[in-house]
């Protein structure tokens, strides 16, 4: 398998993932301020904890974006998803906030409800 094989894969991987972890952090967020709830919403939760731990265990980066440099992104405009570079690198200044956001309203319910 060659390195622009291999970049393609962690490309098409690490794209996935992202929209998945999109997708999960604003059913967090929708979860938080309606009030729904349900295994889509748990789901949702632990994979933002997840990540969470991940990109914390890894000094703030996504360890796929080095496996993705080290096959070639970053050259010949190739960057580490198939998305483009000028959003997903905001995306601690936009998910961010959405996701503390939503974990913060969760748990207000979450007291309320038990008190």
């Amino acid at each position: 398998m060659t390195d622009a094989q291999r970049l393609f894969g962690v490309r098409l991987l690490h794209t996935v993932i992202y929209v998945v972890m999109a997708t999960a952090s604003l059913l967090v967020l929708y979860g938080g301020i309606s009030g729904a709830a349900g295994t889509w919403l748990t789901v949702a939760v632990a994979l933002v904890v997840i990540e969470t731990l991940v990109f914390t265990a890894g000094g703030l980066k996504c360890p796929l974006t080095a496996v993705a440099v080290k096959y070639g992104a970053g050259q010949d405009g190739l960057f580490d998803t198939f998305l483009p570079e000028r959003f997903t690198r905001h995306t601690f200044r936009i998910f961010g906030p959405i996701i503390l956001l939503g974990l913060l309203l969760l748990t207000v319910r979450q007291w309320s409800a038990a008190g």
